[in-house]
C-alpha cells in the first residue's frame, strides 16, 4: 500500500498503524497522526491504514 509517512511517500505492507511502526522501526513514545487526526496509542492498533493514508509519527526530542 502507498502512504506518505512524515511528508515522504513509501510502500509499506501494513494494514494498522501499530504494524506500521513497527515495520518503519518506530519505538518507544511517539505521537501519532493519520490524516491530521491524532490517534492515541491504545487505538492504534485497531486503526486501519489505507491507500493513500498521510501519517505523521513525532517522537518527544531531549535538550536544552
Amino acid at each position: 500500500m502507498k502512504i506518505v509517512l512524515n511528508g515522504e511517500p513509501r510502500e509499506v505492507a501494513a494494514e494498522t498503524l501499530t504494524a506500521l511502526l513497527d515495520e518503519c522501526g518506530f519505538s518507544g513514545r511517539v505521537a501519532t497522526a493519520v490524516n491530521e487526526d491524532f490517534v492515541p496509542s491504545s487505538l492504534r492498533a485497531g486503526h486501519r491504514l489505507n491507500d493513500g493514508d498521510r501519517v505523521e509519527v513525532l517522537a518527544p526530542m531531549q535538550g536544552g
